[in-house]
């Protein structure tokens, strides 16, 4: 596990817009270097934002949409085109704009499509698709994603890994269905720790005051069963950005008064 990186803006807006230079840099880098980029998506009000930053920024076009990979940490397993299912957020906010390859956009199973009410067999079909991407050189069971981004809730919920529930203390498997999530949609499928953990950077995303309890809580060497965003890190990069509204709760010794 690496030391989480801190970086602190002034409010939800240049934190998104900065995420999004941040993210388009990576994508261009990752393409240069060995032709394509993988990126795992987070939805909620910060991803989302992302998205929206994404969409409008000026450097947008520098990245090879049609040599992205796109894949999604979590989603509510709801019917195709739902306004909740956080793919269709994620067409609305961006994807619907840019020429990506139809086959390298990776959404989850829909609750109406061919595994029915069944979320488990729908997570393990995603775990599938996961493996079948996954070359010799990521040593495992799924992609090692260039950047995995989540947001964290105000319970320190990341993805669809909830404080004590079941798919948080998942070890094996790299996707889960989640019964009973203390939000709604009740039912949802999630990547777990093990497979958040293969990528190369996890950017965690953090804005508003009512996160800032759970920025504190995640930092402060809580554990991951009762903190899930204290066990989401990357293998070479843990990247925490938030806004200042966020990051009142921790002791500026965590972060540079700069980066404010």
């Amino acid at each position: 596990m690496n030391t989480p990186q801190l970086v602190v803006h002034r409010d939800k807006e240049l934190m998104a817009e900065a995420a999004a230079a941040r993210l388009i840099t990576k994508i261009v880098d990752a393409q240069a270097s060995r032709g394509y980029a993988s990126i795992v998506l987070t939805g909620g009000r910060n991803g989302n934002g992302l998205l929206a930053a994404l969409a409008s920024a000026p450097a947008r076009d520098a990245v090879d949409w049609a040599r992205l990979d796109l894949w999604w940490g979590d989603e509510r397993y709801l019917p195709e085109g739902d306004p909740d299912r956080n793919d269709t957020q994620a067409r609305a906010a961006l994807l619907d704009a840019v020429p990506l390859d139809p086959a390298r956009v990776h959404t989850m199973p829909a609750s109406d499509g061919p595994h029915g009410t069944d979320v488990e067999a729908a997570a393990e079909s995603y775990a599938a698709e996961l493996a079948k991407a996954a070359g010799p050189e990521n040593h495992g069971p799924v992609p090692s994603f260039d950047v995995l981004m989540l947001g964290v809730g105000p319970d320190t919920h990341v993805a669809s890994l909830f404080p004590e529930l079941p798919a948080v203390r998942e070890t094996e498997r790299t996707v889960v269905g989640v019964h009973g999530a203390p939000k709604p949609p009740p039912t949802r499928i999630s990547l777990t720790l093990p497979a958040i953990r293969s990528a190369r950077e996890v950017w965690l995303l953090a804005a508003g005051e009512d996160k800032a309890e759970a920025a504190a809580i995640a930092l402060s060497g809580a554990g991951e069963i009762q903190a899930p965003a204290a066990g989401a890190y990357g293998r070479s990069r843990t990247l925490w950005l938030l806004d200042a509204a966020a990051a009142s709760q921790l002791p500026r010794s965590l972060y540079p008064p700069a980066s404010a």
